[in-house]
């Protein structure tokens, strides 16, 4: 549970209830800590104290509205972070990040996430699935492939999501700004994609270090322009490809200071004339803690004459999870892919405070946390 900037705590809350017939409740078995958690841990949103985290969610199904049909007692299944109707326009076009019906008068909800609905989060013992024929995904039954699993709620699709964005080919060299959990998995997925070469741009060793054991290429931002980096290793070219897995909280060089458009002018950069961005790092409409009175309002100065000069595409959003959890999934099942690699620490419930503090703070090779209630 949030209590303030830098302060969660683990208290025991009302055990949830279906309040739908199609809703189910399920034990929790894994729930992961986001780096968009970090978001609000840091007070860097508008998130008010008492929201139960965890947007990242799998477990066993225990209860059942009347109006399920597809899933029953004992189904273990996992839920895209998106919290999504399956019926409204966006919902029937794909767009289930951006479902018109879970959160009125905003488009997208999600668990336990500041103005995604009131839909409580899964860092708990149990959690309330609405609209769960759509939302659930059933998993083969068991204990194997937890932790890889659990990454289909959000990073494993979500980077995938951005190599979707930047449309990544066969062949093709991609640059992914950002080592974090997002951004491993938008270097492993471009990978998967049949990318030719993939650059991974970070200054955290440890992260550096986990790109290139799957195959990327490391350039630490902090020993020089990452741009021109990677220029220097594309006989000046650049890449194909950009993807851009950090958001607005990114900061410039070797130093803490932040410049949330630092990223993505650097991908202007990085990426060849006529060449596409894929943006699924989060940028949002007002940050409390930006360096400058723009920022704060969500508008950040960025290369749009050098971008339309190269004549570059980008693509923005949050991810549509139901589009890609299930041919991943399936991937995952035939040993096509692995993407617990990302997975640092598997910790109990009860030490969530501590792995918060950790993972903001980078420290002790903390690169993605799982939670087991």
């Amino acid at each position: 549970m949030y209590k303030g900037p830098f302060s969660v705590a683990v208290e025991d809350v009302e055990k949830p209830a279906l309040k739908h017939p199609n809703d189910v409740i399920v034990r929790v078995t894994s729930t992961a800590i986001c780096g968009s958690d970090l978001h609000m841990y840091e007070g860097r949103t508008a998130a008010e104290p008492g929201i139960v985290f965890g947007h990242e969610n799998m477990g066993i199904i225990e209860e059942t509205g009347e109006g399920v049909t597809a899933l029953k007692k004992g189904d273990r299944v996992v839920m895209p972070f998106n919290v999504a109707c399956g019926f409204c326009r966006n919902c029937a076009e794909g767009f289930t990040g951006y479902c018109l019906t879970v959160n009125p008068g905003f488009p997208g909800g999600a668990y336990g996430y500041v103005a995604m609905g009131p839909w409580k989060g899964g860092q708990a013992e149990y959690l309330r699935v609405p609209y769960a024929d759509f939302n659930c995904l059933k998993l083969p039954p068991g204990q194997e492939h937890e932790t890889d699993f659990v990454l289909l709620a959000d990073i494993f699709p979500t980077g995938y999501h951005g190599c979707e964005l930047a449309q990544v080919r066969p062949g093709e060299s991609v640059a992914v700004y950002g080592a974090g959990p997002v951004g491993l998995m938008a270097a492993y997925s471009a990978l998967l994609r049949g990318a030719k070469k993939v650059f991974v741009v970070d200054r955290v060793a440890e992260r550096l270090q986990k790109a290139e054991e799957i195959g990327a290429v490391p350039v630490n931002f902090a020993e020089g322009d990452p741009a021109e980096q990677i220029k220097d290793m594309t006989d000046g070219v650049g890449t194909d490809k950009g993807v851009d897995a950090v958001g607005y909280q990114a900061t410039k060089g070797g130093t803490d200071r932040e410049e949330p458009a630092t990223v993505l002018n650097s991908l202007v950069g990085t990426v060849r004339a006529t060449g596409a961005l894929g943006v699924p790092g989060l940028y949002v409409p007002s940050d409390p803690g930006a360096p400058d009175e723009q920022s704060k309002q969500g508008m950040l100065l960025v290369a749009i004459g050098k971008l339309f000069e190269k004549g570059l595409r980008v693509g923005t959003g949050q991810c549509n999870v139901k589009r890609y959890n299930r041919q991943l999934r399936d991937m995952i099942i035939e040993g096509r892919a692995k993407p617990s690699f990302v997975v640092s620490h598997e910790l109990p419930l009860d030490q969530a405070a501590s792995a918060y503090d950790k993972f903001d703070k980078r420290i002790e090779g903390y690169t993605k946390v799982v939670l087991h209630p």
